[in-house]
């Protein structure tokens, strides 16, 4: 059986979850979904990021001890996973032990191998991001320098020890230029080469001005750079330190699914540390982008922030998993609009595939005693139809291999739209008086397409397609890939009800 493992990042607990969050995990719970639909044996890992100076702080702000502080936000991004309709196989936290013994185990391997030294550090650093910029990188604004994203940055000096990031330039370069696929978008693969060929420098990796980290083995007044410590999280999940686990081997390398923001540390620190430590870099990294609220930047001074538990109460899980990957193509920055939700659930869960369900099932209860005989008598139409259903499934798998769900998503609602227009043209509701055998053929036909087009929809609107596959009285044993054809079964129909309501 073919593996597949994905990750979301490990989400930093220095606040409350938001949509950004939840727009990661549902990601990654649609490829988890689409793989297991091909029988693939899939773990799913999503956690979080609880070391560093920002926790800290935040927790020293909120008046708690800095552990109950980080168990009490943990939570709220744990239940948030099952909230958006996802299905992890574990959930990892930085503070667990496991984890704790891993990075120190990936630290001492990196020791080990000549790749880390003590020195003295002196640069900017941002609190927020929890790095180090060049002066070249930053905004003046009088005396004061800040990063890209507006965060203010201070001058540190102080002992650390450091990765030889700087010997594993050429060595990443010649790992992307012989794996061009394991980065994407193609954009964010040239930004990371681009940024490897402006010059390495070797990377401090250890703190020593605050104490809420993985101590250092062997030094205890050094936390590690939570960076470190975070990204190694991968691996703790599947059995690390241990590389003979079953897990590991079965696992390893593993796609990772981040934001664009963290990019770098994925694509360029992360590959580095893993081959310092002989362990292969990541299978592929897909970098998406960010969602403005009509039109605006989200932030919490403006105030505008989405919270994804309040908007999925308002439109429901389904429809907002659906806009968020059919309104945007996956990987480019996107805008959340109340008209923008309306118009595309209406347009296409509503009208298009909900329309066509309900008239179609809701006909063969009335007119057929809800029993649909199986056909192969197929006339040059009904055969058009279904070389453009095979031709459609093959797009849909082509663009979910390279995670373009907006075009998978889109090559379905192409064959549904086709359909309606069949159904329009070939009209049941006319051959019921004058062929009632061409009104069944039509009739088993366009239920073969609903149900094919429903297992496509599974990884994105599971909840809602599943019910559509209760109302055709499909097995669930048939629910996957290998079912993706016109049945030789009958159909029976339950009774239908409305799925997708119009939205005001």
């Amino acid at each position: 059986m073919n593996n597949f493992y994905i990750t979301t990042p490990i989400y930093y607990v220095n606040d409350r979850p938001h949509i950004g969050h939840a727009y990661t995990s549902i990601a990654c719970d649609i490829l988890a979904r689409y793989y297991k639909l091909k029988n693939f044996n899939v773990y799913f890992l999503s956690g979080t990021d609880e070391h560093g100076q920002k926790v800290e702080k935040a927790s020293s702000e909120s008046n708690m001890d800095t552990q109950d502080f980080v168990d009490k936000m943990s939570v709220s991004f744990r239940e948030l996973i099952p909230f958006l309709g996802c299905e992890i196989n574990d959930f990892i936290r930085t503070t667990e032990s496991r984890h704790k013994k891993a990075a120190q185990a990936l630290w001492n391997k990196l020791e080990e191998n000549n790749q880390i030294y003590l020195s003295n550090y002196e640069g900017w650093y941002s609190i927020r991001d929890e790095a180090f910029y060049l002066e070249s990188e930053l905004i003046k604004k009088g005396d004061s320098f800040f990063t890209q994203s507006g965060d203010p940055v201070e001058w540190i000096k102080e002992e650390s020890y450091f990765f030889k990031l700087s010997s594993w330039e050429n060595k990443l370069l010649e790992y992307y230029k012989n794996n061009p696929n394991s980065i994407a978008p193609k954009s964010r693969f040239n930004e990371v080469i681009s940024f490897i060929k402006g010059g390495l420098k070797d990377l401090s990796i250890s703190r020593t001005t605050f104490k809420w980290g993985v101590k250092v083995p062997n030094n205890e007044n050094h936390v590690m750079y939570v960076w470190i410590d975070a990204l190694c999280n991968y691996l703790t999940s599947i059995g690390y330190p241990d590389l003979n686990s079953k897990t590991f081997k079965d696992f390893w390398p593993g796609f990772h699914m981040v934001g664009k923001d963290i990019l770098r540390f994925h694509a360029v620190y992360w590959p580095a540390f893993l081959m310092a430590a002989e362990i292969e870099p990541p299978k592929r990294i897909f970098a998406h982008g960010w969602w403005t609220n009509e039109g605006k930047k989200i932030s919490k001074s403006v105030g505008n922030v989405i919270d994804p538990y309040e908007i999925i109460n308002k439109y429901g899980l389904d429809q907002m998993r659906f806009f968020l990957f059919r309104e945007v193509p996956f990987g480019n920055d996107g805008d959340f609009s109340k008209d923008a939700i309306a118009n595309r659930l209406n347009a296409d869960l509503s009208n298009n595939y909900g329309n066509l369900v309900q008239r179609i099932t809701t006909f063969c209860v009335k007119n057929c005693n809800s029993n649909i005989k199986n056909n192969s008598n197929y006339t040059k139409q009904d055969k058009n139809l279904i070389e453009f259903m095979n031709l459609k499934f093959d797009e849909y798998n082509k663009f979910m291999n390279e995670e373009k769900i907006d075009k998978s998503i889109k090559c379905v609602f192409e064959l549904l739209s086709e359909t309606n227009a069949y159904i329009d043209t070939e009209a049941p509701w006319n051959l019921k008086k004058t062929n009632k055998d061409r009104m069944n053929n039509v009739l088993f036909l366009t239920l073969n397409i609903i149900k094919n087009s429903s297992i496509l929809l599974i990884p994105v609107i599971p909840e809602s397609a599943n019910k559509i596959l209760d109302i055709l009285n499909v097995n669930k044993a048939e629910r996957n890939f290998d079912h993706i054809t016109i049945s030789t079964n009958d159909y029976k129909i339950n009774d239908p009800k409305p799925i997708f309501p119009r939205i005001d």
